[in-house]
């Protein structure tokens, strides 16, 4: 029996369509989810936001113990970097570079020659195998790639340093037995294992997996929802009918997808959900117009248990808002709930802090913190100054809580501009947000989570 690579794409998918969709706790339920039931890969949506996005692969990296951690590397030798930053503590990492590989969308999205093109991958594969020991290079719209173009590409990717090639169908037009014959020729040209992703837009794509398999691929692409793609379940399903006669088998267990898949797809329904109805983005828009119950009511779609007390105070913030601006919408609102909702007396104060980070190398954060007259302490490496600031400031106090969501952003602009951070954590189901304001990004990081840690430590007494 021929074993199969299965590399799941639900978190990919959905980052896509969007990005910042899933908190930081579904996410880490989604992976952990796709790990337990055996993907042998799990794909993550690409770099957008950098420093959060350390954070919440720090957290996957480490929830994750048998699946390969996959990330999209950008399309320049910087952004190569950045992604490997994001996943260089997992146990089994990859980085995917995914490059164009027909005349339509070399020349159509990168303006470049088939020639040009070849020279791109290259740069980009040897900057990735320089870092990562496993490369994969995705041929995007390969159904459409001209039949030389195609092997030369694939080929240049392997000679730089790729490890796996994968062939995709973004127009969702191969038949199983074309599929099979580009899977027949992609094994011809290169040496490496050919992955394949199939599309389902004729309702096609596990006759066309399973032909592409049986042509001589070694692996292929789902996903546990979504449009035009393979799904996980249905491929596992259709491994366990016909893998005898095809000589295949994977590693997805069929037992537990199914008892596993409804918690997964809460969390995907969700956001497609909020997509498509703009739940918790723009459907949040509040105005001059809007009561104390409307305010209470959207900050009860985002999370929080606020008292009659705090929507007094969030709605008085709001209102001083609405006086420069016409509308307020959900990030704002949230920033709004973490500066005004349960102001309490700081148990802990910032002290001092320090942090030092370079190139390849774990970076190391001191947080002295004061507790009326008690001076406490902590030491933390992370992936990141932020990581390990917050590492830090756990060992001070002595106590972990789940980073519910945490986001960075620039509210003035210049060399001195001043940044804002919002840090949510959750106890016992229950949110606390902070927000912290500094010139220096770590700084106003660590001042968020401070903020929201009082807020437990005092609703705790």
């Amino acid at each position: 029996m021929r074993k199969i690579f299965v590399a799941d794409g639900t978190l990919k998918n959905i980052g896509k369509l969007n990005g910042h969709a899933l908190l930081f706790r579904e996410k880490k339920a989604i992976a952990e989810c796709i790990d337990g039931f055996g993907a042998d890969a799990i794909e993550l949506a690409p770099v957008k936001k950098p420093a959060e996005d350390k954070v919440i692969c720090r957290t996957i990296a480490e929830s994750v113990e048998h699946s390969m951690l996959c990330i999209p590397a950008g399309s320049t030798v910087e952004s190569v970097q950045t992604a490997w930053e994001c996943i260089k503590n997992a146990k089994k990492a990859c980085l995917q570079i995914e490059m164009p590989v027909s005349t339509v969308q070399m020349e159509y999205i990168y303006h470049l020659k088939a020639d040009k093109m070849a020279l791109k991958i290259e740069e980009l594969v040897k900057a990735a195998a320089a870092l990562c020991s496993e490369v994969e290079f995705i041929a995007l719209d390969a159904t459409r790639a001209e039949e030389d173009v195609l092997a030369a590409l694939l080929k240049k990717a392997e000679e730089a340093g790729a490890t796996a090639v994968t062939l995709t169908d973004e127009a969702g037009i191969y038949m199983p037995e074309e599929f099979a014959a580009l899977a027949a020729k992609a094994k011809k040209s290169v040496s490496v294992p050919v992955y394949v992703q199939v599309s389902d837009a004729l309702r096609l794509a596990v006759a066309d997996a399973l032909a592409a398999l049986n042509a001589g691929a070694d692996g292929v692409k789902t996903a546990v929802t979504g449009d035009s793609v393979l799904l996980t379940g249905e491929f596992a399903e259709a491994v366990r009918v016909k893998g005898d006669v095809l000589g295949l088998e994977c590693s997805l267990e069929q037992t537990r997808i199914h008892r596993d898949i409804d918690t997964l797809l809460k969390q995907v329904s969700r956001v497609s959900e909020d997509m498509n109805a703009a739940q918790g983005t723009s459907d949040i828009l509040l105005d001059g117009g809007s009561t104390l119950s409307d305010t209470a009511s959207a900050a009860a779609r985002l999370g929080y248990e606020l008292s009659s007390v705090d929507v007094g105070h969030v709605y008085d913030s709001l209102q001083r808002v609405l006086e420069k601006k016409t509308s307020v919408e959900a990030k704002e609102l949230e920033a709004i709930i973490a500066s005004s909702a349960m102001q309490v007396p700081s148990t802990y104060h910032l002290d001092y802090f320090t942090t030092t980070t370079a190139h390849n190398a774990t970076s190391v954060s001191y947080v002295r913190l004061k507790r009326n007259d008690e001076v406490l302490s902590g030491l933390g490496y992370g992936d990141g100054p932020i990581d390990s600031a917050f590492k830090a400031i756990e060992e001070a106090v002595g106590f972990h809580y789940e980073l519910d969501d945490f986001e960075i952003q620039s509210v003035t602009e210049g060399k001195e501009a001043l940044g804002s951070s919002l840090v949510r954590l959750r106890r016992d189901g229950r949110l606390y947000s902070g927000n912290g304001l500094s010139t220096d990004i770590v700084g106003a990081s660590i001042r968020a989570y401070i903020n929201a840690l009082n807020k437990i430590v005092y609703e705790g007494k």
